[in-house]
């Protein structure tokens, strides 16, 4: 019997259809070639509005070297788990330039961030713990919250006065207690206030853990993230950052004391049973940590925050709303979830890529497009969107 069609998994067919229904299916675009400002998808070019790779580091010559050389040098592959045989020379001299860049003891390398996030909190607490957390914190944070077993209570958005409520009401809590927050918001572009939690956590006694995901690469000295860009340094136990993004490769990790790491060698889940990075990936993140405390990282962060202003300027000058983002991150907020949808797919076709998120990764009623501006789309580049966008947006009656 073919297993297409076995009726065990018709259920899964319906919630499809209900999402074609809504206007809210859509098919993975598949990218031809490379990820540039730039790029060829289903066998169109577009102005790509939807990449992370905030400082176009991903096809960076420096990177792509030291990807070869460390082919040449040691093969494609770790061949096993970190805490077996599967830690290379490559690996521990990353987290040890990693550590240096945060200014922390020590560093631990995880597969994803989202394995960095879900596998620490998960690690470090139990079900005797309390954790207090951001309402719009990242869905790792909260998969790491719900596997930890730890209570939850979760804080209006950036609502320092809420969340000192809950740690006045949690005061006496007999276990450990863990403040959590994202660094930089990936929905809205919004900057945790992280000074005002660090207070918080001093004062009620909680361990402070920051995700700094969207802003390593892009807030503070050459991108060391909103614990620099916000004076908090020797004040956040816990700094998660990624190698997705700015970084250009892939993996993320986790930065702080010698102990905490030392920890998770013994206890993060992810790390344990996950074969380690292959060494040419280990090798572009070196090269991209050493190009940001150079001149050119500095020029591109720099060129990423000029086309940023000129973009979410020129968007706001045409009426659209794009909320309260503070960083490159550039909702442009819809609301009704179909019409953002369709007002993504229309884009495409005019020859502009920014894709549509709607629930569940943004609340009901507060669907938008989710824009990325990169320091490697030229003026030009981001005129062309604009206009494309403003003709589009009337025509959906999204701006007038």
């Amino acid at each position: 019997m073919n297993a297409a069609a076995r009726p065990q998994l018709s259920f899964l067919q319906q919630q499809i259809d209900e999402m074609k229904a809504k206007g809210v299916f859509f098919r993975l675009r598949v990218l031809e070639g490379e990820q540039k400002a730039i790029a060829n998808f289903d066998g169109k070019e577009v102005i790509n509005l939807g990449s992370n790779n905030y400082l176009g580091l991903t096809t960076h010559r420096a990177l792509r070297r030291a990807a070869l050389e460390a082919i040449r040098r040691y093969g494609v592959g770790a061949g096993a788990v970190r805490t077996i045989a599967g830690t290379m020379r490559p690996h521990a001299e990353l987290e040890e330039q990693i550590a240096r860049f945060k200014g922390t003891e020590a560093c631990v390398v995880f597969q994803s961030g989202f394995e960095a996030n879900a596998g620490t909190v998960a690690a470090i607490l139990s079900k005797e713990d309390l954790i207090i957390s951001d309402e719009l914190n990242h869905a790792s944070i909260i998969d790491g919250c719900r596997l930890s077993k730890a209570a939850i209570r979760v804080f209006k958005h950036r609502d320092i006065a809420d969340c000192e409520r809950l740690c006045q009401e949690t005061a006496n809590w007999s276990g450990h207690k863990l403040l959590i927050t994202d660094g930089v918001f990936s929905m809205d572009g919004d900057i945790a206030p992280l000074p005002q939690l660090c207070d918080l956590a001093e004062k009620y006694n909680c361990i402070m853990m920051v995700d700094d995901a969207h802003a390593s690469g892009v807030l503070g000295r050459s991108g060391r993230g909103t614990v620099d860009h916000l004076g908090c340094h020797g004040r956040v136990d816990i700094q998660v950052g990624t190698l997705s993004k700015a970084i250009g490769a892939m993996g993320g990790y986790i930065c702080g004391s010698r102990v905490l790491i030392e920890y998770l060698h013994h206890r993060a889940r992810p790390f344990l049973f996950s074969t380690g990075h292959p060494p040419s990936v280990i090798a572009s993140c070196q090269a991209a940590f050493t190009l940001l405390d150079s001149p050119e990282g500095e020029r591109l962060i720099k060129k990423l925050w000029a086309n940023t202003e000129f973009f979410q300027k020129r968007l706001r000058k045409m009426g659209f709303s794009t909320g309260s983002s503070q960083t490159p991150i550039t909702p442009i907020l819809v609301g009704e979830a179909a019409k953002a949808f369709e007002f993504s797919r229309l884009l495409f076709e005019a020859g502009v890529f920014a894709p549509a998120v709607g629930f569940p990764t943004v609340p009901q009623g507060k669907a938008r497009l989710r824009a990325m501006v990169t320091a490697a789309h030229k003026r030009a580049d981001l005129e062309r969107a604009c206009e494309t966008m403003g003709t589009v947006g009337r025509s959906l009656a999204i701006v007038s």
